[in-house]
Formats: structure tokens, sequence, C-alpha cells
């Protein structure tokens, strides 16, 4: 299909109703803990128990009520780019 297939058939797709910018709030993108942990396979449980995450602090970044900010920001951003690494340190240092 070329890209103007692509368009015309989403365009005349009556259930692909187009990104408005009244509808764009409305969307919440997959928190990229999330993305990671599923990527690499664990559950909640495992990820929180690899990477010492207390579980709750997990769940709440997957389901948008907080972020990680500053250190954790930059230790999920480690995990997402090294998992087995970091994984291995954290084991090392435990």
């Amino acid at each position: 299909m070329t890209d103007a297939e692509v368009v015309g058939a989403a365009e005349s797709d009556p259930d692909a109703l187009p990104v408005t910018p009244e509808r764009a709030p409305s969307f919440r993108p997959i928190a990229r803990v999330k993305r990671v942990r599923e990527r690499l396979g664990l559950s909640q449980a495992e990820f929180s128990e690899s990477f010492g995450i207390p579980l709750g602090t997990l769940r709440d970044w997957e389901q948008h009520r907080s972020e990680p900010e500053g250190a954790t920001a930059s230790l999920v951003r480690a995990i997402e780019r090294e998992p087995e690494t970091i994984m291995r340190i954290l084991q090392a240092a435990a």
C-alpha cells in the first residue's frame, strides 16, 4: 500500500476518528517504564525486585499517578538501554 492508499483507507474508516486538538488531551501515552518492563518480559513484581523499585511506586508510574524524577528517571533510562548490566550491578551491590 502506498502512503496515499493508507491515508485514504484511514479516512474512509468510520472507526478511525481523526485526532483533533479537542480529543488529544484524552490520550495518555504508555509510561516509559511500562514499555521497558514489558519489553523485558517481566511482571511488575519481577521488575520491582530486579531493580530495587518499590512495587507501589512502579504501579504509580505505570498508572500515571506519578513519574520517576531525577536519579530515578536516570535509572529507568539506564535500564531501558542496558537492563542486564544494571541488573548485574544492583545484584552485586546487594
